[in-house]
């Protein structure tokens, strides 16, 4: 499913999301505005359930929060069953503070602080994912100063290309993440976390980067790391608990032959490490996945109000709109695509090609390229899809931009989740 299939034309010819005329919500809630469905969440959680969960025994899924973190969000995760892995001390309090099952929280991250892992420990998440040999020297101290013993997976780097965006690839040998499988570096991480008397080694995590549409890479990485799991066993005797092989499944991103469904991924995930645990004599430890953008990107759209339009004759058509690389600046910094289509002009033919820029002083600021639209003007409302995930959660205020609210809608009802920042927010912190 795609973000396409949540949407309907109504006798105005404006765009309808999840039942709501996407036109009056613009003109309701004001642009940029971030409008996210409840029901394609949820229908996610329940796929990654049918296909992982209740299908193969002994896994749990985390729905990874960076992709988006907000109290609404978390709730909805918890209700449908799932854990969640978090990245900082905000994305922690906010679970923490929103009632989310602390036991079901994984704590990621290559450089985390004191004061982030002390939060953890006071509120007993459910596992640190130990990044670097130093980690596990603050894990440790911190854990004892607590008198607690703490549960604890070792981030692996398995040397598996992701054959995506270089910013966005985590899994090769050159990376800030993880212990390396090279030069038996994870062994000796492993070896150290083991002696410490207030970490409880439970297992090993990987995850080679976002983005990815070949389910090869993720055989690859099943094979190196139950190669681990073997030699952990011969090493130090011992039957790896967990085996966390992340997330980064690809999302529809309207190039052609780039969709890969989901139980594509997860069954060859799991065939793979269920085949070599039987080919290495090795037992199959839990098996954990962290979807994040999955789940929650073709779940949301964002509606802008088109402002200036600049034509340079035989060169390229400019349509600016009232948001920019502040709310989105993925294809700024990934050059991620995106489809976008007129939401009060839905059935006008599509005659042109337009470049959609943002308003940010930068020549950069550009949202989409060569996107062909009806002849467009001043006032009207662009509906950018695929935008649920890092959008929100990546939003800034450059140029002293407020970020938009954002609102979940279900059933042709709206929910404001998020208000929109006021130019009084952007003074708050500020001291004369």
């Amino acid at each position: 499913m795609n973000t396409k299939e949540l949407t309907a034309i109504n006798d105005k010819g404006h765009i309808v999301f999840e039942g709501c005329d996407v036109v009056e919500l613009a003109n309701k809630y004001g642009t940029p505005l971030y409008v996210v469905s409840e029901s394609e969440i949820r229908k996610r959680c329940r796929r990654i359930q049918k296909y992982f969960t209740n299908k193969y025994t002994d896994t749990q899924a985390l729905y990874a929060s960076k992709a988006m973190s907000s109290l609404a969000l978390y709730k909805i995760i918890e209700e449908e069953g799932m854990g969640i892995d978090v990245v900082s001390g905000g994305e922690l309090y906010t679970a923490i503070h929103g009632g989310f099952p602390a036991g079901n929280i994984y704590f990621h991250g290559n450089n985390k602080t004191p004061d982030e892992i002390r939060l953890a420990i006071d509120h007993n998440i459910g596992c640190f994912v130990i990044d670097n040999e130093y980690e596990i020297d603050l894990l440790q101290t911190l854990a004892f100063e607590k008198g607690k013993k703490v549960k604890a997976l070792l981030r692996i780097t398995p040397g598996v290309a992701g054959h995506t965006h270089a910013y966005i690839s985590t899994g090769q040998v050159d990376s800030k993440f993880g212990f390396s499988i090279q030069d038996d570096m994870a062994l000796k991480g492993i070896k150290k976390a083991l002696d410490c008397p207030n970490i409880h080694f439970a297992g090993v995590h990987c995850h080679i980067g976002s983005q990815i549409y070949r389910t090869e890479a993720y055989v690859e990485a099943g094979k190196v790391m139950t190669t681990l799991l073997q030699r952990i066993k011969q090493e130090f005797g011992i039957v790896v608990e967990e085996l966390n092989m992340g997330g980064g499944f690809g999302v529809f991103d309207y190039e052609e032959n780039k969709h890969v469904d989901i139980i594509d991924f997860i069954d060859a995930i799991m065939g793979t490490i269920e085949e070599q645990c039987s080919i290495k004599d090795i037992n199959r430890p839990r098996i954990i996945i962290e979807p994040g953008r999955w789940i929650a990107a073709e779940a949301g759209i964002t509606l802008y109000t088109v402002g200036a339009i600049k034509e340079i004759k035989g060169v390229r058509k400019y349509v600016s709109v009232d948001g920019g690389m502040t709310d989105n600046p993925r294809h700024a910094l990934y050059q991620a695509v995106y489809r976008a289509f007129v939401a009060n002009k839905a059935e006008e033919p599509k005659t042109e090609i337009v470049t959609i820029a943002g308003k940010c002083c930068e020549s950069g600021d550009i949202l989409i390229r060569n996107l062909k639209a009806p002849v467009m003007e001043a006032g009207d409302i662009l509906a950018v899809y695929g935008t649920g995930a890092y959008n929100y959660s990546m939003a800034s205020n450059y140029n002293r931009m407020t970020r938009p609210a954002l609102i979940m809608v279900k059933d042709g009802k709206a929910k404001v989740t998020i208000r929109r920042e006021s130019y009084e927010d952007l003074l708050r912190y500020e001291l004369l």
